[in-house]
């Protein structure tokens, strides 16, 4: 499988839709996914916006529960790795990170109900 790296500069900005969630292997067992290092690999759904355009949401794989991350809550991505698969006659692109941080001193918005 090959990996292409992303520019994440060219994306616009990156905000959390939805927090970091425990990869799951294997769904009959509730088995986590790990990593080669035994560390549990974790998704993070992240709303992209380029400038005018309709926002995406992609899911991004990173080794290790990421810290502080909020819904809404503008987000850094380092070291994003998009992949091509094929199962049968399905297909897709996979991302990965070394690591997402959030970017402090962002507001985030209000949840609903607001408090």
């Amino acid at each position: 499988m090959q990996s292409i790296p992303v520019d994440t500069a060219r994306l616009g900005v990156l905000r959390c839709a939805i927090t970091p969630e425990a990869k799951i292997s294997n769904f009959e067992t509730q088995e986590v996914k790990k990593d080669r290092d035994g560390n549990t690999i974790y998704t993070v759904a992240v709303m992209v916006r380029q400038d005018g355009r309709r926002i995406s949401v992609i899911e991004i794989a990173v080794a290790g529960e990421p810290k502080g991350i909020e819904e809404g809550q503008i987000l850094k991505v380092t070291g994003l790795t998009a992949f091509a698969w094929a199962m049968g006659d399905r297909h897709g692109i996979s991302f990965r990170a070394d690591a997402i941080t959030p970017v402090h001193g962002t507001p985030t918005p209000a949840k609903a109900g607001g408090a």
